[in-house]
């Protein structure tokens, strides 16, 4: 991952852009329905996007022979829901397969299916669990961190072997192969990457944490670290009403 330019049979990817195309135009809808209906969200689009950008452009030599990466998508599927990730993956992916040469433009379509689409859902779904379970926010967000990185391997070795089936063991034989390189190097870098979102978050939990409250990442009866202190001072004001209601009876006596 990425698939390289060349590396998928022509009618493969041809179909792997079909079927990524819609998720992509959708994406592009939800993001310009956001922008209109919250232009302050502008600022956390593009930090998405960048975060994308430059953790998927890390490449990684793996004991192998092949090279892995970060991928990001945990991080804007769950500030923005996974079809945003659609278009601003699908962007990322482009400029990558463009300016770095890393990837292609044949295989883009199946790169936005495992990197942009498969990804960014599975991460969100075991986000969406960790939070109906009532875990700690930052667990949730490891959890997507981690498993969308996870799962964009796993579809990407699903391509692979789908489009280079071993002679002897077909299928299944292929699929073992490519998951066993992937394997070595991709399952810490997705615990690392799960670590690195949880420390982005917590950046975010207080600089930003009125806009995530909006997205709904945090509660809206969740205050933060800023409001930490606010028993002490509600204290002094229920004092503080109680002497005002002690007053108003004097003065009505």
């Amino acid at each position: 991952m990425h698939i390289a330019e060349g590396y998928l049979p022509p009618w493969h990817a041809a179909a792997w852009t079909a079927v990524a195309t819609p998720f992509v135009v959708h994406g592009a809808r939800q993001v310009v329905r956001e922008v209109r209906e919250h232009p302050e969200s502008r600022l956390l689009l593009g930090a998405a996007g960048a975060f994308t950008f430059v953790l998927s452009a890390i490449k990684l030599p793996s004991v192998t022979g092949s090279s892995s990466h970060p991928t990001g998508t945990g991080f804007g599927a769950v500030l923005f829901r996974p079809p945003v990730m659609a278009l601003l993956g699908g962007i990322v992916l482009a400029f990558q397969a463009l300016l770095l040469a890393h990837g292609g433009i044949t295989t883009w379509g199946a790169n936005v299916m495992s990197m942009a689409v498969i990804g960014p859902w599975v991460g969100y779904g075991l986000y969406a669990v960790c939070r109906r379970a009532r875990l700690p926010l930052l667990v949730g967000v490891f959890a997507a961190m981690a498993a969308a990185d996870l799962a964009t391997y796993l579809t990407t070795a699903f391509q692979l072997a789908l489009a280079h089936p071993d002679p002897a063991s077909g299928f299944p034989g292929a699929l073992a192969k490519f998951l066993g390189i992937f394997a070595v190097t991709q399952i810490p870098l997705a615990l690392a990457e799960g670590f690195l979102g949880v420390l982005a978050f917590r950046v975010l939990r207080d600089v930003a944490a009125p806009e995530l409250r909006r997205l709904g990442v945090l509660p809206r009866e969740d205050t933060g670290s800023v409001d930490a202190d606010r028993p002490s001072s509600g204290s002094s004001g229920s004092s503080g009403s109680s002497g005002s209601s002690a007053a108003a009876v004097t003065t009505e006596a």
